[in-house]
């Protein structure tokens, strides 16, 4: 459990992957258990302070849901799987998320160019 009692670490993901994964899945690929805990709507915990775009020095991936919670065992029956039926999905609703990815991925690219003025600014003032 994390230090709040509301996440868990898996501090050595190769470790992890060779001895604990095989005792419960038919695999040991960290990739597909990520993948699991996300359609169980579990997320990946980023820190402010590594910004989610730098990778952490030490091997810790945390992750949170808000129904795993140290001492509320009553709450893991809400745990569930995520069923996205490609039929309920409409067409404009693909249309608006592939208008809003494109909007990201812009913005991403101004960020970027942003990051590289501000670094060649930044050795050039060192």
């Amino acid at each position: 459990f994390g230090q709040n009692g509301n996440s868990f670490h898996v501090f050595d993901q190769g470790q992890f992957a060779k001895e604990v994964l095989p005792k419960y899945f038919k695999h040991s690929n960290m990739a597909s258990f990520v993948r699991q805990l996300n359609m169980y709507g579990f997320r990946k915990v980023v820190h402010i302070e590594q910004g989610g775009l730098v990778k952490p020095e030490k091997d810790d991936t945390e992750f949170q849901h808000p129904y795993f919670i140290r001492g509320q065992e009553h709450l893991l029956e809400n745990i569930k799987r995520k069923v996205t039926s490609v039929s309920n999905i409409k067409n404009e609703d693909i249309k608006i998320r592939q208008d809003n990815v494109t909007k990201l991925l812009t913005d991403i690219q101004v960020m970027k160019g942003k990051q590289e003025s501000m670094d060649s600014k930044l050795i050039a003032m060192k």
